[in-house]
């Protein structure tokens, strides 16, 4: 057996033992890449090492943290009720606004993960409060991220096209961007139907109020779902009523000097990445220790909230992912497609490639590996040059959902109030579901009709 495919297949022993014995499989994957690495591909502590996502990992602990102290202070209800009078209380429409928001940031020249990083934790605390499934609106913000990715002026957009232009393959940014955008919009709006989004807009509108308990300075507010029934007069949505009601939903938060600090503080934390390129992680730990410092009562627990398993689980896969670099399997396994004799069943292939190392791996890294593999058979003049990259580029980024890729990891570390081993069955069944069938899609819509 070779030794690509032994560690192909511990891979899989890794998900199998992690899903049975209920074991975190980051620690597996650690303990697999010190065995795999030092036994099979004869790497020292150095090399296991240089598979460590450090960047990822600092993001995780630095946006967590920062995120830890706003829950704490009452800046993310703050932003909720923000959203609500935002949208005049339409509670659908939320997940549109976060897929929108997202999609605006990486348009303009935002990295995905710093984007999904900002937008993230504000959406999942809204989901929280107003009983949306976590799963839609996580799902709503990476795809928003992916939508816009790919305009001429992204960060993902100017290196795939940067590629293009080195390797002399013929190309169209604007395809390659409206691609991507089609495409996730398509995905975001099954999903919002599947999870649940018609029902939120059969609720109607919420409307918040004072409650008694507000007025006797019991701090807990109302917030009321209503409607147009078939006479009509105003109903209740009792669900949604029941869902802000509960105890810590209060009908506005007074902007005290704490939540005004934070509210700069994250406004800080996007003119740094957007404005100045700075790394997310580093500078939300430091705005976090800012805070912590001024207000070391609302912060001493945050330290402890911090998404600690989910980092371990995302560092211990992504180290091993590192160790199949290091030894060669990704580039063994797109070199035997690139080696089939039949451009179309290479092509999806190439995409299918792309879509599961991706949803472990940098999106980017797998598009600069796979576009250049692609170059013989493009060659060929059977398959259009233009769908093939778009398809590529589609089929590596929009299975950034999964729990393991950078955009997944931050939106399993920044739901508030939900089991994370559920909420992370929940991101991996799918992310598996969109690695099944997005590629086989894109290559039927693109790279068959010949694009380009």
């Amino acid at each position: 057996m070779s030794p690509e495919l032994l560690s192909i297949l511990v891979l899989a022993v890794v998900f199998v033992i992690a899903t049975t014995r209920s074991v975190n499989m980051g620690a597996l994957a650690f303990a697999a890449a010190f065995g795999v690495g030092t036994l099979v591909a004869d790497l020292d502590a150095d090399g296991v090492f240089a598979g460590f996502p450090g960047d990822l990992f600092v993001v995780l602990v630095g946006v967590t943290y920062l995120f830890a102290i706003a829950r704490a202070n009452g800046t993310t209800d703050w932003l909720v009720h923000a959203a609500v009078r935002l949208v005049r209380g339409r509670v659908a429409l939320i997940p549109w606004v976060m897929f929108a928001l997202t999609g605006a940031l990486t348009a303009i020249g935002a990295v995905s993960p710093a984007a999904v990083a900002i937008v993230a934790p504000i959406a999942l605390s809204f989901a929280a409060r107003y009983g949306i499934s976590p799963l839609l609106m996580g799902a709503m913000v990476v795809h928003g991220a992916q939508a816009g990715g790919f305009s001429p002026i992204s960060i993902y957009g100017s290196i795939v096209n940067g590629i293009v232009e080195r390797e002399k393959l013929p190309g169209s940014e604007i395809t390659l961007f409206l691609a991507s955008l089609l495409a996730n919009l398509v995905i975001a709006a099954v999903v919002f139907v599947v999870c649940g989004g018609p029902r939120l807009w059969s609720q109607g509108a919420v409307t918040e109020e004072r409650g008694s308990g507000a007025e006797d300075g019991g701090g807990s507010g109302a917030t009321t779902g209503t409607g147009k029934d078939s006479g009509g007069g105003t109903r209740t949505a009792p669900a949604l009523t029941a869902v802000a009601t509960r105890p810590g939903a209060p009908a506005a938060v007074p902007l005290t000097a704490p939540v005004l600090a934070t509210l700069v503080a994250l406004a800080a934390l996007v003119v740094a990445v957007l404005g100045f390129d700075l790394d997310a992680g580093l500078t939300a730990i430091t705005l976090a220790v800012v805070l912590s410092t001024a207000w070391p009562d609302d912060s001493r627990r945050a330290v402890s909230e911090i998404a600690w398993p989910t980092v371990l689980l995302i560092c211990g896969v992504l180290t091993y992912v590192g160790v199949l670099d290091e030894m060669g399997t990704i580039t063994w396994a797109g070199e035997g497609v690139g080696g089939i004799g039949v451009p179309l069943l290479a092509a999806v292939l190439l995409c299918y490639i792309g879509a599961i190392v991706s949803a472990f791996a940098s999106s980017v890294g797998i598009m600069g590996a796979l576009i250049p593999l692609a170059v013989p058979f493009l060659a060929q003049g059977e398959i259009g040059a233009v769908g093939m990259v778009a398809a590529l580029a589609v089929s590596a980024t929009v299975v950034d959902v999964s729990p393991f890729s950078t955009n997944g990891a931050l939106v399993l570390a920044a739901a508030p109030d939900v089991d994370r081993e559920r909420f992370f069955r929940q991101l991996m069944t799918y992310g598996g579901i969109v690695v099944a069938a997005v590629p086989a899609v894109v290559w039927l819509v693109m790279v068959v009709p010949g694009w380009g």
